[in-house]
């Protein structure tokens, strides 16, 4: 080998190094034991993600979260929940279906994330949060789903 060719020197750590990462693992593990214990996903990453976390029962119920929106093209049409979408996620909707149903106003950040991100596209004047539930019986699905309206917001622009 010549001199241009070897390896270089092997770098240690050092005690700040060390102690610096030892201090983002033990931060990294008490975040997720803070979200573990309470049990949310709004803690994600540092939480459990509940709905991978389980198998459906045979014969159950599975809910499925929507949002439904008229745009001022007069089209009804499924909101795309994700960040390219309207800018949130589904997981997100899921977590906060209380809240939303009890202020539907937090729907219009649905509407202006997706005015913003896609200014060419028609606009939300109207949304509507909806669960769908599926019937399963004996691990099939029983008949199309029922759909429940839990809020409506009308946009404000």
């Amino acid at each position: 080998m010549t001199q241009s060719q070897e390896r270089p020197a092997d770098v240690r750590l050092g005690p700040v190094g060390k102690g610096l990462r030892v201090l983002v693992a033990v931060v990294g593990i008490g975040l997720l034991i803070n979200g573990s214990v309470r049990a949310s996903d709004d803690a994600w990453p540092f939480g459990p993600m509940s709905q991978y976390a389980m198998s459906v029962p045979d014969d159950a119920k599975i809910d499925y979260t929507r949002i439904s929106a008229v745009t001022d093209a007069g089209t009804t049409v499924d909101v795309p929940l994700n960040i390219e979408g309207a800018g949130v996620a589904r997981a997100e909707i899921e977590a906060r279906a209380g809240e939303i149903v009890k202020n539907p106003s937090l729907l219009q950040q649905v509407a202006d994330g997706w005015a913003r991100k896609h200014p060419d596209k028609p606009k939300y004047v109207k949304l509507e949060l909806i669960r769908d539930t599926t019937q399963l019986v004996k691990g099939r699905v029983e008949g199309p789903p029922s759909s429940q309206v839990l809020a409506t917001w009308e946009v404000r622009r």
